[in-house]
């Protein structure tokens, strides 16, 4: 069978490969073209674009590139009708993505989406667009099972394909050694895989360095953005950069400072205390903020239903709170306990590995099966 599959950023490569090696299991003979990156590539998809090329975020930000998006979307759009896939396979990455389902659909090509976009956060309405385009979605949060319920639509519950990731997590027993890192305990700094999000957050994570001493702060950089963008923010302080091996770092670090996304859910199932960092433009917070349906922006708050972790949004993220919210999880044992007790209860509510086993499976049979589109009782 053939299967076009889509990521538009870092994580949804990662996720992107795992699916890719799981449907190949379970349809060895399987073809596979995507728009992704390097993992889904070695996977064994054809890459036709890279996701660097994607990587807009925040309503304002993809209005000055709309132009720019549209001509993505038709060249997409190309892709998809040339190669006359079985089904088209969209991951997470929901405003782009949601267009291409509803392509798909009017061209009656099969539509699954793995990793639902955030419905539920925001923009509760499109949980109906996805009804009327995406054949089977597979979520990885329990509790979007029961948001879709209210919409009348069956959703598959595979479980978080971050387990799949970590579980596959072998650290690098020489990673100390390689990066010069040693003495002074670590705290790691992971500003985003997006040039938007380093250029906007990073800045701000760095005026903690100067009150910490005693503490080494070390950068996990992304290769698909120029090391001199790093160098350029950085300045004066001269600070390690590790490059693709945030989970190598995340292993030795004593607390982190982590942009909102995945990566929060990730530095808790390391185990890592950690202080949430949000900032972008002006209009795009102010959108969001009316268009919020949740009381936090951190995967770990929202899975956990509470404030576990702290969460420095727009105008928090200043010297003052960042340094005192710090101070919480590297020198105030207290405060490092209960987050890290909190860790627990949160792998416990998101269960155990093989989301990405499951989601493969799955699409291969419900290919050879014939999808049904089922309504909730």
């Amino acid at each position: 069978m053939k299967f076009f599959l889509l990521a538009g950023e870092r994580s949804g490569d990662l996720h992107g490969a795992n699916l890719i090696r799981a449907i190949r299991r379970h349809d060895p003979q399987a073809e596979l073209r995507a728009w992704g990156g390097d993992d889904m590539e070695a996977a064994g998809a054809t890459l036709l674009r890279h996701y660097r090329d994607l990587a807009f975020m925040g309503f304002w930000e993809v209005l000055k590139n709309w132009r720019a998006l549209r001509g993505l979307m038709r060249q997409c759009q190309e892709d998809i009708a040339a190669f006359g896939p079985d089904a088209v396979v969209l991951i997470d990455y929901g405003g782009f993505n949601l267009r291409l389902a509803r392509f798909a659909k009017q061209q009656g090509i099969n539509t699954f989406f793995y990793i639902s976009p955030k419905v539920w956060a925001w923009n509760q309405h499109r949980a109906l667009r996805i009804k009327r385009d995406v054949d089977r979605l597979f979520v990885i949060f329990p509790f979007e099972v029961e948001f879709f319920k209210k919409y009348d639509y069956a959703v598959d519950y595979v479980g978080n394909p971050l387990f799949d990731a970590i579980a596959a997590f072998r650290p690098d027993p020489l990673f100390l050694e390689k990066n010069n890192l040693g003495g002074k305990p670590i705290v790691a700094l992971l500003p985003g895989s997006r040039r938007q999000e380093v250029e906007s957050i990073l800045p701000d994570m760095l005026r903690a360095v100067k009150h910490f001493p005693n503490h080494q702060f070390v950068v996990a950089a992304v290769s698909n953005l120029p090391r001199d963008l790093y160098d350029r923010l950085l300045g004066d302080l001269r600070l390690p950069l590790v490059t693709d091996a945030a989970y190598d770092l995340l292993a030795h670090a004593q607390a982190a400072l982590v942009t909102s996304g995945t990566a929060t859910l990730e530095t808790a199932l390391l185990n890592v205390p950690q202080v949430v960092c949000y900032r972008t433009s002006f209009l795009t917070y102010e959108v969001a903020k009316r268009l919020m349906k949740v009381p936090y922006i951190s995967l770990v708050n929202l899975v956990a239903g509470r404030e576990v972790v702290s969460e420095l949004i727009q105008g928090d993220l200043n010297e003052k709170r960042l340094v005192s919210e710090l101070e919480k999880v590297t020198i105030d044992t207290e405060s490092r306990a209960r987050q890290l007790e909190s860790y627990v209860e949160i792998r416990r509510m998101l269960g155990e590995e093989g989301a990405s086993e499951r989601a493969g499976e799955l699409m291969v049979k419900y290919l050879r099966e014939g999808i049904q589109n089922e309504k909730t009782g």
